[in-house]
């Protein structure tokens, strides 16, 4: 955690040492010259600013600032030395909306993506409060740390009742909640509520994970648990949150509103607790006091006045204490109130006072780092995590952190450790053609996966308003550049990779998806270099056209996904796409349509692409890069 700690504080330095305002956008983290287009108040009183280009002909380039995302805004006019910290709260191709808490004074900023280290501190506590826990969480601890005493090495196995597969006799009747789920989602969602103590849902892509974890903690919540619900991510928390109000459940979101959809805010803590029945008792104290302080501020000076003036005082720190003893209360009986409570990992301690729960169930947990995962842990009686460890991995930034294994999610870790002793996987997917999906179901699945007979066979030319032909008919398509001169190239500051020849081609296969009927909004393209990202969002004529990197994609789905591998060179250097779980998510976003463009001379020297190769080849989908040039 230091190290990771160290590497995000040197990243931030330096990118404002020395970056130019020629380089500085190119990372992804920061946005230069920017202008407040519209100011508004909401949020419990934040401030949210609407920021666009100064040239507002320009749309934002590229970047990873996400909803959720703490950054600071710099002022390139007046006092450049303040920075005024914020969140993202929404984002569009042209703007980008940030919550402060405070006025921020200027017309022409920067912002940066920030090192957040409230979360930081808020899992150093985590691990000392895991490091000193008694009773349930020591057992836990143990479970899935091991023995914490040297002197005894015995394991705590994890613990199941009685449990059976599903007879068909048993499956639930057509109006059951639970009936519109498979078999293995049935069998997951049975086996995770008989665990004592801890179960995993490994969800590979279009499974139904999430949607699997839905219906366990709706089921939970039938037995009479109370269920924290997890994911490292806004967006993934959010996901949960949206399906649960669907599900029905009594559900109540905490953490920054400004980090949650607006269509989801009336799910807010700050919202309910806002629309409380006795919440008008909270605001005519605060106002009584306020008025009380106005009047004790007065200019009378006689010597009755100043007694006057003294109780008016006292009077008006009464109505404030009675307020916020109120509006405590009215949090809490919000919190006990609701049988599900959604937060990221890293939710704030001080929200949810002492309360524990029966199940903490945390979503995409492959995503989180194990010191995040331990925030919500602390809270538990029983655990499920769910996530695939097949597809990315947290993120960290310090080589040697990942060297020491921070990159290694809780959830790989226990997989690796206990396997199929408390772990179910999904098998049916909804998502890809059969022959899209089966690649990564024999590279990272084991061959178990099956396609839905709702998606098996399904192509492009099965869309209403898409012309029939063998281009659209066909699910899988590689177009191999080798010996083209399609060169990668790095960029001027070194810290990216690119090759323009390739992407023209992309954005060439592009206009033939659009042109053949598809919407430009069913169709993305996935590069795995932010600078081949932007010189292809640059080239791009079509608005709705979706380009990310793979990170920016995950858990996404598009009819139709052009993958650019970009590398290109003698050596057969490959980067990081060596991490084959990059590629697994790029993959498997495509529903009807997988189009993937690289150099088989540089790319077939990795045992994964060579396979690759030889897969499109067996369909009878490898092309070349000269026959697009005829």
């Amino acid at each position: 955690m230091e190290l990771e700690a160290k590497a995000e504080a040197q990243r931030l330095a330096e990118r404002r040492q020395v970056r130019t305002r020629k380089t500085a956008e190119r990372t992804g983290e920061t946005l230069l010259d920017l202008a407040i287009e519209e100011h508004r108040t909401g949020l419990n009183g934040r401030h949210l600013l609407t920021l666009v280009k100064r040239n507002r002909t320009l749309d934002l380039p590229w970047n990873r600032l996400r909803i959720g995302s703490p950054v600071l805004l710099t002022p390139l006019s007046g006092d450049e030395s303040k920075n005024y910290p914020g969140v993202v709260s929404a984002r569009t191709f042209r703007s980008i909306e940030v919550a402060f808490d405070h006025w921020v004074d200027g017309d022409r900023f920067d912002l940066d993506l920030s090192v957040d280290e409230v979360s930081r501190n808020r899992e150093r506590a985590a691990l000392q409060s895991l490091r000193m826990a008694k009773g349930r969480v020591a057992e836990l601890r143990q479970i899935i740390l091991g023995p914490f005493d040297e002197t005894n090495h015995r394991d705590r196995q994890p613990r199941f009742r009685a449990h059976a597969p599903i007879a068909e006799h048993e499956r639930p009747v057509a109006e059951h909640p639970s009936a519109h789920l498979n078999a293995s989602q049935q069998e997951a969602i049975r086996f995770a509520l008989s665990a004592e103590d801890l179960a995993i849902i490994h969800g590979p892509p279009g499974t139904g994970k999430t949607t699997s974890v839905v219906e366990f903690i709706r089921q939970a919540v039938e037995e009479g648990s109370r269920v924290l619900a997890c994911a490292p991510s806004n967006t993934a928390v959010d996901n949960l949150l949206e399906r649960l109000v669907v599900a029905g459940v009594r559900v109540v979101r905490v953490g920054h509103p400004a980090r949650v959809m607006e269509r989801l805010r009336q799910h807010t803590l700050d919202s309910v607790v806002e629309s409380h029945e006795h919440m008008r008792w909270v605001k005519e104290l605060y106002r009584t006091a306020e008025a009380l302080f106005k009047k004790a501020d007065g200019d009378s000076r006689s010597r009755h006045a100043y007694a006057a003036k003294a109780e008016w005082r006292r009077e008006a720190k009464q109505h404030k204490a009675d307020a916020r003893r109120l509006e405590r209360d009215i949090i809490a009986d919000v919190l006990d109130s609701a049988d599900v409570i959604c937060a990221t990992t890293t939710i704030d301690e001080d929200v949810l006072g002492d309360r524990t729960f029966d199940w903490v169930v945390v979503d995409e947990a492959c995503q989180s780092t194990e010191s995040a995962c331990w925030i919500p842990l602390l809270r538990a009686d029983r655990i499920l995590l769910a996530g695939d460890h097949c597809q990315l991995p947290p993120t960290v930034l310090a080589k040697e952190a990942a060297a020491q294994g921070y990159d290694r999610s809780m959830m790989q870790r226990l997989v690796e450790r206990y396997g199929d002793a408390i772990t179910r996987q999904l098998t049916v997917q909804y998502r890809m053609h059969e022959a899209i999906m089966d690649f990564s179901s024999e590279q990272f699945y084991g061959g178990t996966l099956l396609a839905d007979e709702t998606v098996r066979n399904h192509t492009l030319a099965g869309l209403a308003g898409i012309e029939e032909s063998p281009f659209t008919q066909a699910p899988l398509e590689f177009i191999d550049t080798a010996g083209a001169d399609y060169d990668e190239r790095q960029e001027e500051d070194g810290l990216s990779r690119l090759n323009p020849d390739e992407a023209a081609l992309v954005l060439k296969k592009v206009d033939k998806l659009i042109a053949a009927g598809l919407p430009a909004a069913d169709v993305a393209v996935i590069a795995p270099y932010a600078a081949q990202v932007r010189w292809l969002r640059q080239h791009a004529t079509h608005d709705e056209l979706e380009i990310d990197t793979v990170d920016g994609f995950q858990g996404r789905e598009k009819e139709a996904v052009v993958i650019s591998l970009v590398r290109s060179n003698r050596q057969g250097e490959i980067g990081f796409l060596a991490d084959t779980r990059r590629m697994n998510v790029a993959l498997t976003r495509a529903r009807r349509k997988l189009i993937v463009i690289g150099d088989s001379a540089t790319l077939g020297a990795h045992a994964f692409y060579a396979a690759m190769l030889d897969y499109f080849q067996a369909h009878d989908a490898y092309h070349t890069v000269w026959e697009e040039m005829e």
